[in-house]
């Protein structure tokens, strides 16, 4: 047999291809010039097909696809089989692309179709034809599909009108439900449908322990289907004798709810599940008028907005989430019947589609291409550079393209640092500074901008440590000041000097390198601590202030990092930390996703329990004061009680520091 596909390289086109190709037919491949390396790549995976693959130029958007009339006379009665697949299938897209491509791409198929007297066209639909029907929409219907408040829903929908109202050729019609990865594999292309959520689900799992229990939503029911399950049902019909101008559903017969959807990714991606799921259902008392006005009102929409983009989540899933649609497939299950051809539920490959994800597609995986998109160019002030954070900072900043402006009180440290960057290829220059000194704070901005223009981004990483209680700090109230001159004035002094040139361009990042003590409130840190949530308390009012003009605010609760502040405490020695390059992984994760804050999970938790319970919170920190001494004079040896205990509280609180 001989078929023609258009899409097939697409997603669903390479697996229906593959199976097309099992039954030794030859397969036409109607591809834009500018996508043949896409076949090239492709042969491997169909098994090498030699001549049964061949390739025929053309485009959606010109008349008969752009086929030639040399091919057109070469291939006229000789195609069994038109498959259809060339599709736009994006949500986020607008009203006349969709209509470029899905609608005018049909009506351009259909005319090659019946120029060539194909023997079916075989057309690959989708399950939003029926818009936002309320209820069971069979596969006998059409006509009855409401509510196309989306142009993704209209452009499928007039596509089928098309085909469904021409009378040249014979046709089938397939509706495929939300297509993910291979059930087996896990394989996907692109970010879609659910996977959109997934971000989400992994921030909760960084944020939370698995067991901790959450509140969410149930939402209405969506119809999953691995695409090998497509590919498979899509084939085994299209053969079948005598199904002429039918349609079918390639649906889930049992659909899940998104609650239990999202419930069931998060088990397998080990975050934490939603205990109590709410009906959104409950709020239809509202008249939909009030719900439309209240959704229109411009702060609401700004925060809504504002949510979704940090979590990469389309506002246009919104929509979905009560979708209030169910599909009937018992036309498809007909024809399968007696097949191995079946929608495997979700509970059996959602690991597979989860890490699949996590090793492919997660856009954390291309932070470093991501990060130089960011900063590339731009101009970036590291304090503290000549060591730890600042150092592996600035060579990271400075190796995706950064001009990176160097400042620590170490002239020599700075200059060895920034003269490896330059061998390296990138751009730095040195600014020796004591921050301490406030006029000091001044002249480094004014220096920088005279010499380079606008400073883009600020990395208030420079502070001191002071590992004291207090009851030793009685007569020493000089440890609070200093500690609050260079961890909390210093760096207001330098956000304020960056601010106006930020202001000016109308765009601008500062980053304060804050600690996890200020979410669990470590003992024996009443300076350093205290002085860090003021820089943290000034962020959060400033950044409110800012946002309206593209200036963000990010604090990062770091963890315990092996950095020389710590080096005078010989117990950290001892003591899980990260290094100073993964230190500056939570720097990198600031300038790409721009949050107010960056946390570890315990951090989160800590600041939870604190708030929830801060006497429970009092007690666990007070437990940990006891176990770590100020410091044991040389020579002195602790009891293995002690050092059993303190170990089972490192295992349990790993990154805090006593």
């Amino acid at each position: 047999m001989r078929y023609l596909v258009t899409g097939g390289t697409g997603f669903i086109g390479r697996f229906l291809v593959q199976r097309l190709l099992a039954r030794r037919g030859t397969v036409y491949l109607l591809i834009r010039p500018e996508s043949k390396s896409k076949v090239t790549d492709l042969r491997e995976f169909w098994g090498k097909p030699g001549n049964r693959l061949r390739v025929i130029e053309g485009n959606l958007t010109e008349a008969a696809l752009g086929v030639g009339g040399v091919d057109q006379a070469r291939l006229c009665g000789k195609i069994d089989g038109f498959y259809h697949l060339a599709a736009l299938y994006d949500l986020t897209s607008a009203q006349p692309e969709q209509g470029e491509i899905n609608i005018r791409g049909t009506a351009h198929a259909l005319e090659l179709a019946a120029s060539l007297k194909v023997g079916c066209f075989h057309h690959v639909s989708s399950i939003a034809v029926a818009g936002l029907y309320r209820g069971i929409f069979r596969e006998d219907m059409f006509e009855q599909a409401e509510a196309f408040d989306h142009p993704y829903f209209y452009s499928k929908y007039q596509a089928e009108k098309l085909v469904r109202e021409q009378q040249q050729v014979a046709w089938r019609i397939y509706r495929p439900g939300m297509v993910v990865g291979h059930s087996v594999t896990g394989e996907m292309d692109k970010i879609d449908g659910p996977y959109y959520l997934f971000k989400a689900i992994q921030k909760l799992r960084n944020i939370l322990p698995q067991w901790f229990p959450t509140i969410g939503l149930e939402g209405g029911r969506i119809s999953i289907v691995p695409v090998d399950y497509v590919a498979s049902a899509l084939d085994y019909i299209s053969h079948a004798e005598n199904e002429d101008y039918g349609c079918f559903h390639l649906t889930d017969p049992d659909p899940l709810t998104i609650g239990e959807a999202l419930n069931l990714f998060a088990e397998v991606g080990h975050a934490p599940r939603m205990a109590v799921r709410f009906d959104t259902q409950l709020l239809a008392f509202i008249p939909p008028l009030i719900r439309q006005s209240i959704g229109r009102l411009g702060p609401l929409r700004k925060l809504k907005e504002s949510l979704f983009n940090e979590l990469n989540i389309p506002v246009e899933l919104v929509r979905l989430f009560n979708y209030p649609t169910l599909f009937d497939n018992r036309q498809a299950e007909r024809v399968l019947a007696g097949t191995d051809i079946s929608v495997p539920p979700l509970r059996q490959y959602a690991a597979v589609i989860w890490d699949y994800w996590e090793r492919h597609l997660d856009p954390d995986l291309f932070r470093e291409q991501n990060l130089r998109e960011v900063v590339e160019n731009k101009l970036c002030l590291v304090t503290g550079a000549s060591s730890g954070i600042g150092e592996s900072t600035a060579r990271m900043l400075a190796k995706a393209g950064a001009h990176v402006c160097l400042a620590a009180r170490s002239v020599a440290k700075l200059e060895k640092i920034a003269e490896e960057i330059r061998q390296a290829g990138g751009k730095a220059a040195v600014y020796p500074v004591d921050l301490n000194d406030l006029e000091a704070c001044d002249r480094l901005v004014e220096d920088i901008e005279s010499e380079h223009g606008v400073i883009d981004i600020l990395i208030n990483n420079a502070g001191r440590s002071i590992r004291r209680s207090m009851i030793y700090s009685l007569d020493r109230f000089h440890d609070y000041e200093r500690t609050m001159q260079l961890n909390y004035f210093a760096p207001v002094r330098l956000t304020n000097r960056v601010i106006p040139g930020m202001l000016e361009q109308r765009s601008g990042h500062i980053i304060n390198i804050s600690s996890m003590g200020v979410l669990a409130k470590a003992p024996r840190f009443s300076a350093y601590i205290a002085s860090k949530a003021a820089l943290e308390a000034f962020s959060r009012c400033v950044g409110a202030e800012l946002r309206d003009q593209n200036i963000r605010f990010t604090c990062i609760n770091m963890p315990l990092v092996r950095t020389p502040m710590i080096s005078p405490t010989r117990q950290y020695e001892s003591l899980p930390a990260l290094t100073p390059e993964q230190a500056a992984e939570f720097v990198a994760e600031a300038l790409i996703k721009k949050p107010s804050r960056i946390a570890t999970r315990l951090g989160i938790f800590a600041a939870v329990v604190n708030a929830l319970s801060p006497q429970l919170a009092e007690i666990i920190m007070s437990i940990g004061y006891k176990l770590f001494a100020e410091e044991h004079p040389s020579g002195t040896e602790e009891s293995p009680e002690t050092k059993q205990h303190r170990s089972v509280l490192v295992a349990l609180l790993k990154g805090v520091y006593w």
